[in-house]
């Protein structure tokens, strides 16, 4: 008897994931009287920022189940860093990261560095320990990789570098301030950044 699959597939799942994302934005940011084209790109491009990761990391993903499913293959899931590291696989996870500060920022009015690192840090470990359940548990295709986190992690840092030198720009803050949906704090100056 052959084991039990399922293929999920990404394009079916992850377009109306972000159409339903960006509906979301904008009933919200009605609702709270803050929509505005700027705060509402903000918040699309920030919701098809998240489907974008749960693509890439994520789907299309094969399961399979059962008695004749097989042992899980161990090897999908590396702990020791550096050893395999794939150079391009490594760059890659830095790019998809790099675009995290921006959205906190945007998004949850995150500005300090600490917090931006800790929130790459924290969501690319939630990856690869998702990874590494569905390949233990339901036989998943995915690789659990130390290295990504490492990499997804210097990825955020060197967003937070980027958008801070980038602040520097009074006309980027201003554009960053009018597309925040998170008001600024009383007496905070409009392209403050705080380390």
């Amino acid at each position: 008897m052959p084991p039990e699959q399922l293929t999920v597939p990404a394009l079916p799942i992850l377009i109306p994931l972000g159409t339903v994302l960006m509906v979301v934005s904008w009933v919200v940011l009605r609702r709270r009287g803050l929509l505005t084209t700027g705060r509402f790109v903000a918040a699309s491009a920030s919701g098809w920022y998240l489907v974008a990761v749960l693509g890439a990391t994520m789907l299309p993903l094969r399961l399979a189940w059962g008695e004749n499913a097989g042992e899980p293959e161990l090897y999908r899931i590396i702990l020791v860093p550096l050893t395999t590291m794939r150079v391009d696989d490594f760059l890659l996870n830095i790019v998809m990261t790099l675009p995290l500060a921006a959205v906190l920022r945007l998004v949850f009015g995150v500005r300090d560095k600490g917090r931006v690192v800790l929130v790459g840090f924290l969501l690319s470990a939630g990856i690869e320990v998702t990874q590494a359940i569905l390949c233990l548990t339901l036989h998943g295709d995915r690789w659990a990789d130390v290295n990504d986190l490492i990499s997804n992690t210097l990825g955020a840092l060197l967003g937070y570098i980027a958008l801070r030198r980038l602040l520097r720009f009074a006309s980027f803050g201003r554009v960053m301030e009018d597309c925040s949906l998170v008001p600024r704090r009383v007496g905070e100056r409009p392209s403050a950044i705080r380390s």
